[in-house]
């Protein structure tokens, strides 16, 4: 599963690397299986925020990768 993410972007890192201070787009599994939140989130120090609202985000991310605005 984790495989397909790399095999359409290269850009994808390991979530133990993501930084704190920019937007991400984060990997997650679940049952659909792998795919890539919509909105962009950032690192904080216990766990992940989306952008926008600030809000808190239950989430548990495998990969991440620069946010890049989806127009």
């Amino acid at each position: 599963m984790i495989s397909a993410l790399w095999q359409k972007d290269g850009s994808w890192r390991l979530v133990a690397s993501a930084p704190f201070d920019r937007d991400l787009e984060l990997a997650v599994i679940d049952y659909d299986g792998v795919h890539a939140l919509a909105f962009p989130s950032r690192r904080i120090l216990d766990g992940w925020m989306k952008v926008g609202t600030g809000a808190r985000i239950d989430v548990r991310p495998t990969h991440w990768r620069e946010w890049t605005d989806k127009l």
